[in-house]
């Protein structure tokens, strides 16, 4: 199964539904693209939402990583919601959970861009 990404606004915020597998090649690229042509609108506020990933492998851990340091680099910000348990772990083993903002509502995910950066 190829990921899928739709696009979706609330507010200033551009929101970004991710479902399938972000894996090597396909996953990692489609999560790229999906990012690059909401930044091309000018937003710099992107929330992922990874609710429907079934699944990560390095290389996906890796775009997400340097996704959120492309934002950071210039001014935005970039946050995960609705993480499953095993991405959860992911990112707790690999220690990305001290860089990456997770939300577990996107209700609270928003909410957090209305406060302005926050540190990880």
């Amino acid at each position: 199964m190829s990921l899928e990404a739709t696009v979706r606004y609330a507010g200033d915020v551009a929101i970004i539904d991710l479902a399938g597998r972000i894996v090597l090649h396909d996953g990692s690229a489609a999560v790229r693209e999906a990012i690059a042509k909401v930044r091309e609108t000018g937003a710099n506020k992107i929330l992922l939402n990874l609710a429907n990933v079934s699944f990560i492998d390095s290389s996906g851990l890796g775009e997400l990583a340097s996704a959120y340091a492309r934002m950071h680099k210039d001014g935005g910000q970039l946050k995960l919601v609705n993480l499953p348990a095993r991405i959860v772990d992911l990112l707790r083993i690999t220690k990305l959970d001290t860089v990456l903002l997770t939300f577990p509502s996107e209700a609270a995910a928003l909410q957090s861009f209305d406060n302005g950066p926050v540190s990880a």
